[in-house]
């Protein structure tokens, strides 16, 4: 093959006179060539852009490839406000692709998280170019797990994310000011170093003292709040239908969006649009094999696939049928690949959920114990007192934060030690039970407060009695009767895993997971404005009357 022509910084011109630029990769020879692009904030040449796509084994492929940074990002002018463009920006850049020299007028969209939304956001807008997208580690409706999750902030997130975006837009701010440059990214390193020890606990968490120390426009929390109307330039939900395009989406049951990668695709699918879906092991920023504690197998590995072949050439494939010659043969795979936890092994379904799944309840009983019968006597209810300045600490899971909080499986020792997290165990299991779909715990709680949180967390307790966590959920109570019961649904998202004969499930209860989640200060004040904490007193009901429980979909044997 000739060699690949490569363009950097190529001008686009948007409707309103700004100028976005791009690279753009032109595979040898003449063309035409299908177009696959990238619209990210991070920087077109960074390591992140080229992780997700890489330009020079597409171009090799025999496609056009251009990566451009966003509104006020890195070379592109204009001023950078997270979403607010990215439905405009991306129609004008689409239709700027289809007519490059050496396209052939079909614009695939590719790219994770940030630049995952902006595929939803410019398929909404609908320009006749786009032919497919493929958004990977995305989410649906940004409160339920972009800004918010059950109501709690997703600070975990929200901090580290809106300070790296800084120091980009500190260099514009103080371009003929080297003084206050230093001064500008001084004060930002230290903020974002600063995190994980005092930092995260700054109050109040939804007016982040941080961001207004530096100015910056923060990840969406806050303006979502002062602007409701405004929260539709990132939200995906309730508008796929009109979306007539096909996606392959691709999530990790680890990722801080894997509900939204899951809501996503059945969403095209009710719809009634060709869509593929691949969840894998991984967190967001770690598509390999080793998650957490878990070593999951090198067929877990997204350059492996369990000898598929690399991720990204199932979907290079998948593009060449979508916007290319349609000459490519099918990747071995299924409408639906989900990774299978426990027995580590890939399995190809037709749908999500599977319809197969019986959702099954195990109740919480007196003495920590967890089972599938419910109370037929009044227990005592267990109690517990939440405090916002001792919180639990955040402890693996879906999540994104800053490089001291690992992501996936660990062991929860030290949090169930705490006399804040209560504990509900089954005996060991005399066969391997799967949990594939969507878990959902029911408490009967009670607080003396007028305000808190309820976390329940799920995990595989092994054979040695080591707890690992699986999946896990929040749910923010704003206006509670102190010391009145009342039942709360916490949505603990979905997984794929097979607890092995001989292991338990558990149940974690308690009140808090921060830094992941800010703290609910247990005073009923706005986040917003809230900087006084008071200790609460919890209660957590299991009689027949108030039968608190888990909910697991489990796979039939």
């Amino acid at each position: 093959m000739t060699e690949i022509q490569i363009e950097f910084d190529v001008p686009a011109k948007m409707r309103d006179g700004t100028v976005l630029r791009a690279d753009v990769y032109r595979p040898g020879g003449s063309g035409p060539w299908p177009v696959l692009l990238s619209r990210l904030p991070y920087g077109k040449q960074m390591p992140l852009a080229i992780a997700v796509l890489d330009p020079l084994a597409a171009a090799r492929h025999g496609f056009m490839v251009v990566l451009q940074d966003t509104r006020g990002r890195f070379a592109s002018e204009g001023e950078w406000e997270p979403w607010t463009y990215e439905g405009s920006d991306g129609y004008d850049t689409v239709r700027w692709a289809a007519a490059l020299p050496g396209s052939n007028g079909s614009v695939g969209m590719i790219g994770g998280s940030y630049f995952g939304n902006t595929q939803w956001m410019a398929a909404l807008s609908k320009p006749p170019e786009l032919k497919a997208i493929a958004p990977m580690i995305t989410w649906s409706e940004p409160d339920d797990g972009l800004w918010t999750r059950g109501g709690a902030i997703e600070l975990g997130i929200t901090a580290p994310w809106t300070l790296m975006m800084g120091a980009d837009a500190l260099m514009r701010r103080h371009a003929t000011d080297p003084a206050g440059l230093v001064n500008g990214i001084t004060g930002l390193v230290q903020d974002m170093d600063g995190l994980a020890g005092a930092g995260y606990g700054e109050l109040p968490a939804g007016h982040f003292p941080a961001f207004a120390r530096h100015g910056l426009p923060e990840l969406g929390y806050e303006r979502s709040r002062r602007e409701p109307e405004w929260a539709a330039s990132c939200r995906v939900a309730g508008r796929h239908d009109e979306i007539d395009l096909p996606t392959f989406q691709i999530g990790g049951w680890y990722d801080i969006f894997t509900q939204g990668t899951l809501d996503n695709f059945t969403a095209m699918r009710r719809a009634g649009r060709s869509a593929t879906l691949v969840m894998g092991p991984w967190s967001h920023t770690n598509q390999q094999h080793v998650i957490g504690d878990v070593n999951f197998g090198f067929a877990a590995n997204s350059a492996f696939m369990g000898m598929r072949g690399p991720l990204n050439g199932l979907q290079l494939d998948w593009f060449r049928r979508t916007i290319g010659d349609g000459e490519a043969l099918e990747p071995d795979t299924g409408t639906v690949l989900l990774f299978v936890m426990g027995v580590n092994q890939w399995r190809e379904e037709s749908e999500w959920p599977l319809s197969r799944a019986v959702d099954t309840d195990f109740h919480l009983r007196a003495d920590g114990r967890l089972t599938p019968e419910p109370p037929s006597v009044a227990e005592r209810p267990e109690e517990f007192s939440y405090d916002p300045m001792d919180p639990v600490p955040t402890t693996g899971g879906a999540l994104l934060m800053t490089d001291e909080f690992r992501t996936g499986p660990l062991d929860q020792t030290a949090v169930e030690a705490r006399e804040d997290v209560l504990v509900f165990t089954t005996e060991p299991l005399a066969e391997d039970t799967e949990v594939t779909g969507r878990v959902r715990a029911v408490l009967h709680a009670a607080t003396d407060g007028t305000s808190t949180d309820w976390v329940a967390r799920l995990c595989d307790v092994d054979e040695r009695g080591v707890s690992r966590n699986v999946t896990d959920g929040i749910v923010r109570v704003r206006e509670a009767t102190p010391g009145e019961p009342a039942e709360y649904v916490v949505d603990l998202w979905s997984t794929s895993i097979v607890f092995r004969a001989g292991h338990r499930i558990r149940l974690q209860v308690t009140s808090s997971n921060f830094p992941r989640w800010d703290r609910n200060l247990n005073t009923g004040e706005p986040e917003e404005s809230a900087t006084t904490a008071r200790v609460a007193r919890q209660q957590i009901f299991h009689d027949p009357a108030r039968p608190s429980r888990i909910t697991l979909p489990v796979i039939p044997a």
